[in-house]
């Protein structure tokens, strides 16, 4: 089987599982799912929440999850919390505050100027 590269436009995410490859994607229905059950009340509070590291194990346990979904992976077959994750903790703290950053990313065209526009 063919491993898929993530598109970081598509605000995709790598993650290593036991030894395999997983692509990470959040979708609007992953989350507002998120924002339940992280108890927040809004997607900037979500991500500020991030930013400033007030966030916790379940935090990020739960963006993991909610970016496996969104990435099409069978949760059922896939013990998250029992995982081996390739970097451990920390590398698991950078693939959720990326996978974040990644779904609310411009994309490179659209941040930059227009050449037409005088300032």
């Amino acid at each position: 089987m063919q491993q898929r590269v993530e598109n970081p436009w598509r605000g995709e995410v790598t993650l290593i599982l036991n030894d395999q490859q997983f692509v990470l994607r959040l979708t609007l229905g992953a989350l507002a799912r998120l924002e339940a059950q992280l108890h927040e009340d809004s997607l900037v509070a979500l991500v500020q929440r991030f930013e400033t590291g007030r966030f916790s194990a379940a935090d990020i346990l739960a963006l993991l999850t909610a970016g496996l979904e969104g990435g099409g992976h069978d949760l059922e077959t896939l013990d998250l919390a029992g995982a081996e994750i390739t970097g451990g903790a920390v590398e698991a703290a950078r693939v959720a505050a990326q996978l974040l950053a990644r779904s609310f990313a411009l994309p490179a065209e659209a941040a930059e100027p227009d050449p037409g526009d005088a300032t």
